[in-house]
């Protein structure tokens, strides 16, 4: 080819490029500004392509690149080069936002854009590739593997059209309405509250599909939402006909062979302390004095594994289950009513068949010695906790020396483990009043009195004693697997963050050692009491420490300060106590270590249920607070600064414990911005400040049941003169998006869509308390 027409044909249509060298010279582009992406014009005007032929190849080349994991394609048809990765694994956390976080395995925070999480959802486990970004200098992943779904239903309202409805989900972190066939609707109506099951979900579609499993009902009435609550949880709110059929037919009657192999304890005082409203009675206590003139205290708790054996229909749905859930207004059992409330419950003046920790204890409260084994008994006498508080209180009543002595002893036990080092967490209990259709009349608090702590500390005493006694009969060579109660230490930098915040109010916690530490934090709590920050500091406090969980691997009890602890005492509710009895009754025969491996999948399991429950619970105190707050629109009530984000700050009130928002574009009197060093709001203008663990009076403005949220508005906000060092007006919403899981992350429910999750201070994270939860 002459020079003259050579020349002619790269004006006509530029250079000429085979396949391969054209996506060789694809990659080379791309590969020169790898954080930026490029479409085939883009391409086609670097190499000075013309020819409409050869910009066809390119869009042909970027889709085989794509197909050979070379590049990747953002957007459609916008390409970017895919940057050397290495690759990690753990669970993703979504923002309100639509991005997430990703704790990883080898405890590495991993940013994941929206575009990147190629259907992720909240809690799903994935694998991820991890870059470093050049611009924001953090770690950036792409889901590259959902590994394992966390759940495939969602509850939701249903927004019928015309030949298919959208699922709406109640659930904030779920980012995606489904789309439902008109098929697939199992005859639910528009507005109505649905369960609902994702079926498939098709690669670059943005909404999955999925089909309707089961009609609630009505928004708004008790039973629907409740049962919507459960739901929404994948927590089951009733048993299959066939497992209540088998637990009908167990009888509770005593054989002559059970009497025979076990220890009997009809004739000595025994007695149960259980709330005015509960029916399944797990734990009791013996007492009598001895000749040598110490005292034999028995704990003796409801033998269900000798009702439910391994393997069985039963058996296997507690697994599932793990734990009894407690909803404001109800307790959905993990084993069926026949036997939760009747044949293993230690109903009164009923013979039953226990697992029993039995303690010989002196004066000084010092254990002398301690006999684990099989019994009968013969409760003669049920308390609720307010009749065990008036004996103590009056001394008089039934029982009165049994419980007067127990009482002094359990005393004793408590401030031995003070002591020690124990962390004094007596957290008040929300309460509802409900009519015959589960209607809120009022709100009232739980507190722990000394008649609780009598059974608390006898329970905690067995869980102890029997964690020891496998302990010691453990050993690096023939080690004894079990099922503990861990607590870890606190996350140093959130304890730190603690810290420094608590001097606000004038506090302060000393201290090095553990025990310190611990004494000091105590005292700290102790003088709470009564005052306004009280419940906002014991939250802040709870949240800085880790959560209880249960595991083989023993690292003790941090908040009890316990070197050994397991859930004995309480097998009709919690699934790990049954796996206890199991092992302990295994042990105590001599049997041979049970399978590690297969116990900790199993205590993983049972604090992953553990979780779910208790967040439901919080779920059904929420709604219920809303709804108690839907006739006093423009009521207006004193209340504590409970969190402050950058697009507002959130109110608990006094009197009833509800917490709602007052939005930042509701503070009208000035500009605000969020200040994250000082946890407060200050205004541009006028520099007013709102502060975590400010009193202020607020008005009630709207409530949203279906979403579970109150909205107040400041009440009385008047006009203030500038201050001066005031700037020119302009809202700041925080920087860039990000969880809120650090420093005293709470309310954070709703996001503007802009700015971050972030935010200081608490949302309604009130649990039951008391012995149920140690």
């Amino acid at each position: 080819m002459s020079k003259k027409k050579e020349k002619k044909g790269k004006e006509e249509g530029g250079p000429v490029y085979n396949k391969k060298s054209l996506a060789n010279a694809i990659i080379t582009i791309l590969s020169a500004e790898p954080s930026l992406s490029f479409n085939y014009k883009q391409i086609a005007k670097k190499l000075g392509i013309t020819k409409s032929s050869t910009k066809q190849l390119i869009s042909v080349a970027f889709y085989e690149l794509v197909n050979e994991g070379i590049v990747r394609e953002n957007y459609t048809g916008k390409f970017q080069i895919r940057v050397k990765s290495d690759y990690a694994q753990g669970v993703v956390a979504m923002n309100r936002n639509g991005t997430a976080e990703l704790e990883t395995d080898d405890n590495r925070t991993v940013y994941i854009s929206e575009r990147n999480l190629n259907h992720a959802l909240h809690g799903d486990t994935v694998r991820v590739a991890v870059t470093l970004s050049r611009r924001t200098k953090q770690l950036e992943g792409e889901v590259v593997e959902i590994i394992e779904r966390a759940k495939r239903t969602f509850v939701g309202t249903i927004a019928l059209q015309p030949n298919f409805a959208f699922l709406l989900p109640d659930n904030k972190l779920m980012p995606y309405d489904i789309f439902i066939p008109k098929e697939n609707l199992k005859g639910a109506r528009d507005g109505q509250k649905v369960i609902a099951r994702i079926t498939d979900w098709p690669a670059n579609v943005k909404n999955p599909n999925g089909e309707v499993i089961e009609v609630l009902g009505d928004p708004g009435v008790h039973e629907v939402e409740m049962h919507a609550i459960l739901a929404e949880f994948e927590l089951p709110y009733r048993f299959p006909e066939e497992l209540e059929v088998l637990a009908g037919n167990m009888s509770d009657k005593i054989t002559a062979a059970d009497y025979k192999e076990r220890r009997d304890f009809r004739g000595i005082p025994t007695f149960t302390i259980d709330p005015v409203d509960a029916k399944d009675f797990d734990d009791a206590l013996s007492f009598r004095k001895l000749d040598n003139g110490n005292y034999e205290v028995g704990v003796h708790i409801a033998d269900v594994t000798h009702y439910v054996r391994p393997g069985s229909p039963i058996d296997n749905e507690a697994i599932e289950r793990g734990t009894s859930v407690y909803l404001v207004d109800r307790c959905v059992p993990m084993l069926p009513e026949q036997l939760s409330n009747v044949v293993c419950s230690l109903r009164p003046d009923e013979e039953k068949l226990c697992f029993s920790a039995v303690f010989e204890i002196d004066e000084n409260a010092n254990v002398l010695n301690e006999w684990f084994g099989r019994t009968v008994i013969l409760s003669t006498r049920r308390f609720a906790y307010e009749d065990a508080q008036q004996v103590i209180e009056t001394g008089e009543g039934d029982m009165l020396t049994e419980i007067l002595t127990l009482h002094r002893l359990a005393q004793d036990f408590r401030k031995k483990r003070f002591k020690s080092g124990a962390i004094a967490f007596d957290r008040v209990e929300v309460k509802f009043r409900l009519d015959e259709k589960g209607k809120p009349l009022g709100v009232f608090f739980k507190e722990q009195k000394e008649a609780n702590q009598l059974i608390e500390e006898f329970m905690l005493l067995a869980n102890k004693r029997v964690a020891e006694f496998i302990g010691t009969k453990s050993s690096e060579k023939s080690p004894l697997p079990f099922v503990y109660r861990i607590h870890d230490k606190p996350n140093i930098e959130k304890f730190d963050n603690f810290r420094q915040f608590i001097t606000r109010f004038g506090y302060n916690i000393e201290g090095a050692t553990e025990k310190q530490i611990s004494k000091s934090l105590n005292k700290l709590l102790s003088g709470l009491k009564g005052k306004k920050e009280q419940n906002l500091i014991e939250t802040l406090a709870v949240r800085s420490m880790a959560k209880a969980r249960y595991s083989t691997d023993n690292i003790g009890h941090y908040g009890l300060s316990f070197p050994n602890y397991t859930h004995f005492t309480s097998p009709i509710r919690r699934f790990p106590d049954m796996m206890v009895h199991r092992l302990l009754a295994h042990y105590l025969d001599g049997g041979k270590p049970k399978d590690a491996e297969a116990l900790e999948k199993l205590c993983k399991h049972s604090s992953e249920m553990e979780i779910k429950a208790s967040e439901a619970e919080r779920a059904s105190i929420k709604y219920k607070q809303v709804e108690y707050m839907q006739d006093k629109i423009g009521e207006v009530f004193d209340g504590v600064i409970s969190g402050v984000t950058d697009f507002g700050m959130f109110v608990e009130l006094t009197e009833s414990k509800c917490e709602g928002l007052v939005a930042m574009r509701d503070l009208d009197d000035d500009f605000y911005a969020f200040d994250e060093q000082n946890y407060c709001l200050v205004g541009r203008q006028y520099n007013r400040k709102f502060q975590l663990g400010d009193e202020v009076q607020v008005e009630v403005y709207r409530t949203n049941l279906a979403l579970k949220q109150l909205d107040f508005k400041l009440a009385g906000t008047s006009q203030l003169e500038p201050s001066e060092d005031a700037r020119p007006p302009r809202r700041s919403y925080g920087g860039p998006a990000q969880s809120s899981r650090g420093g005293f992350g709470g309310g954070g429910r709703r996001s503007s869509g802009k700015g971050s999750d972030k935010g200081y201070g608490k949302s309604s994270d009130k649990g039951r308390g008391g012995k149920r939860r140690k």
